[in-house]
């Protein structure tokens, strides 16, 4: 059976560059202590990943490209498959400390993936005992994808598979995913049939599908044009430059039980939006120590996860939207900045302000192989790139129970993904075991000092835990007293002229609430 890329999926190849590699990465750090014997080798891992290797097709399929990108790829089953040509290793050089480590993780990172075998690849990286809080013979795993196989929660889902809830050995999944055919590679009379077709009929979907989504389109587009262009409302910074191949990684960590006390300090905030106000008051204070703050807020891009309640994150590939969000980076007060992102995030709405990037999505699948290729690399050169963000910021929730690999107990979780010219700053937050991580990727020449914004990122966190909402004003219960009331005209009536006399001089009652009849508890 024929398994195409969808356009969401091949988009991330055409739009590889050189400077730019499209894809994800996961940083594993596990302590062997826990494992039979208190060490793990190299061998007892590569075994172990060939023992769940069926979990994914994505282990054992490999792309087959279309000469000028004709029409979208396939997915073939690689018919040389070697489980040992995806796993390498190595030992930290010395002096073997966090820095060393981030120096290692970022070089690992910037290389370009074989992209003739499987999309994936693992590198250990063993050495880390001079790191402090990583246990003594700790080792890292480096699980690279390519973004064109997996999105955030798919890729989660196969690191899950692959690994065990104890050190015994019982797999994180009890019952695997029945085995899917990887698909075979077309024959030359099958692509030119379908790539002909899809060139026909795609005129005729996309104005079905433009027809279906055109109110949507104008209200986007009006408020588009309104605000002044996809430009408006982002500021100009040093992030918003073509990128280099050079990447940068450095990451801390925070408890999820703080997360959860900052939220108490703000009712309706979240998790992400304390995440969002972290990154904010980092960037404030980065860019405030580098004379570069703007006065405007800067805008960060956020996924949204169209799998859905329904949607399986085991099956390979993207299901993802985004959504603009500015991290209040113009407000100097913490509790301040976080009432002002949760106010933004519960009147937005996911799924309202992410609707012009999922019509996009929604229209890209009937555009034709070679057309999308040849746009994508246009629109996101370096000439013609749109300002349209400052960063990234991406949160996927992981398990929160201890993972194991080998017996290793998984002990520090990060991520990475891709770079994009006038986007030159990533902030990852992937949550494990009660902790949650913000992983920093940026570019040697955008942010040279990334071990200061690491920094800047605990002290925005600390000024969080450290600040203390401030009471409400209470509202006047009371209103002012008012003139007194002209007296009536005179009445013939005896009655009427009595109650006139004693309701003389006295203040008109008012409603309950303030002067202006407000209730002042809303």
């Amino acid at each position: 059976m024929l398994k195409q890329l969808s356009a969401q999926d091949a988009q991330f190849l055409y739009t590889q560059t050189a400077n730019n590699l499209t894809h994800i990465m996961g940083v594993y750090i596990y302590d062997p202590s826990t494992a039979p014997g208190g060490f793990v080798r190299f061998k007892d891992i590569i075994r172990h990943v060939e023992s769940r290797v069926d979990t994914s097709p994505l282990f054992k399929r490999r792309l087959h490209r279309l000469p000028f990108d004709m029409d979208h790829p396939y997915w073939v089953e690689d018919e040389h498959f070697d489980i040992e040509a995806h796993m390498s290793h190595a030992r930290l050089p010395e002096p073997g400390d966090w820095r060393q480590f981030c120096i290692a993780v970022a070089r690992w990172f910037s290389k370009p993936m074989d992209m003739n075998r499987p999309l994936w690849d693992i590198y250990i990286i063993e050495g880390l005992d001079r790191i402090p809080g990583i246990p003594k013979g700790s080792f890292a795993m480096l699980h690279r994808v390519h973004h064109a196989a997996v999105d955030g929660a798919s890729g989660a889902h196969a690191f899950i598979a692959m690994s065990d809830i104890d050190a015994k050995g019982t797999p994180a999944i009890a019952e695997p995913p029945p085995v899917e055919e990887l698909g075979k590679a077309p024959s030359g009379t099958e692509v030119v049939s379908r790539a002909w077709s899809a060139s026909m009929q795609s005129p005729v979907k996309f104005m079905n599908a433009l027809m279906k989504m055109s109110p949507a389109i104008v209200a986007s587009a009006r408020k588009s044009i309104a605000e002044g262009g996809m430009t408006a409302g982002v500021p100009e910074t040093r992030f918003n430059v073509p990128v280099g191949p050079h990447k940068m990684f450095d990451a801390t960590t925070v408890a999820l039980t703080d997360v959860a006390e900052i939220r108490r300090k703000v009712p309706g905030a979240t998790v992400n939006d304390v995440v969002l106000t972290t990154v904010g008051g980092a960037l404030r204070k980065y860019l405030e120590k580098h004379k570069e703050l703007p006065k405007e807020s800067l805008v960060a891009v956020a996924p949204i996860n169209l799998r859905g309640k329904g949607g399986k994150a085991s099956t390979p590939g993207n299901q993802v939207s985004a959504m603009s969000v500015p991290i209040r980076s113009d407000i100097a007060g913490p509790l301040e900045r976080l009432a002002a992102i949760r106010d933004y995030t519960v009147e937005a709405k996911e799924a309202k302000a992410g609707v012009s990037a999922r019509i996009m999505t929604d229209l890209s699948q009937h555009i034709p192989g070679a057309t999308m290729a040849a746009v994508a690399r246009l629109v996101t050169s370096e000439r013609f790139a749109v300002r349209g963000t400052n960063l990234f910021i991406s949160n996927v929730p992981g398990a929160q129970v201890p993972l194991y690999l080998a017996g290793a107990q998984l002990v520090q979780q990060h991520g990475m993904a891709p770079l994009a010219n006038n986007m030159g700053l990533f902030v990852a937050t992937p949550s494990y075991n009660g902790r949650i991580a913000f992983s920093l990727i940026s570019e040697r020449a955008v942010m040279p000092d990334i071990a200061f914004f690491r920094e800047c990122i605990d002290e925005s966190f600390a000024d969080l835990m450290a600040a203390t909402p401030k009471p409400e004003k209470p509202k006047a219960a009371t209103a002012k007293p008012k003139a007194a009331p002209k007296p009536a005209p005179k009445s013939r009536s005896k009655p009427k002229a009595a109650a006139q006399t004693a309701t003389k001089g006295r203040v008109k009652p008012v409603a309950k609430g303030n002067a202006t009849g407000k209730n002042p508890k809303k």
